[in-house]
């Protein structure tokens, strides 16, 4: 059984900095891609970035870019999120997926993730 688990949410000010980590278990994982979506009170699940099986392709909204790096470590099969210089509107419940995604052009998109993480608050205040 496929087990994806989030970690590191919590409450930070603004301005401040938090790490998420995604640790997937249950399959091999050999050229999955994986990706971090959000999603807000009233909002619709966003994409925030999303990383390639080699870690040579990474895609971030533009609402993030320059602010958070995606990395992953595959011989863990784990993934994180280094957020930065966060803002109350990254307040969400933060959510990890993986999936069968070999080009740069499909890490954005929900559907072609499998396997999603029950996800992690992370709240920022002002």
């Amino acid at each position: 059984q496929v087990h994806v688990v989030e970690s590191g949410g919590g409450l930070v000010q603004a301005g401040g900095s938090l790490r998420l980590s995604c640790a997937a278990s249950g399959r091999t994982f050999i050229s999955y891609a994986m990706g971090w979506f959000r999603q807000a009170p009233g909002k619709e699940r966003e994409f925030v970035a999303g990383i390639t099986w080699s870690g040579g392709s990474t895609v971030y909204a533009d609402s993030v870019k320059g602010r958070f790096t995606i990395s992953r470590d595959n011989a863990k099969i784990t993934m994180y999120l280094q957020m930065n210089s966060l803002k109350p509107e990254d307040t969400a419940v933060y959510y990890c997926a993986v999936g069968a995604i070999s080009e740069s052009d499909g890490l954005s998109l929900a559907y072609k993730y499998a396997y999603w993480g029950q996800g992690t608050q992370v709240t920022v205040s002002s």
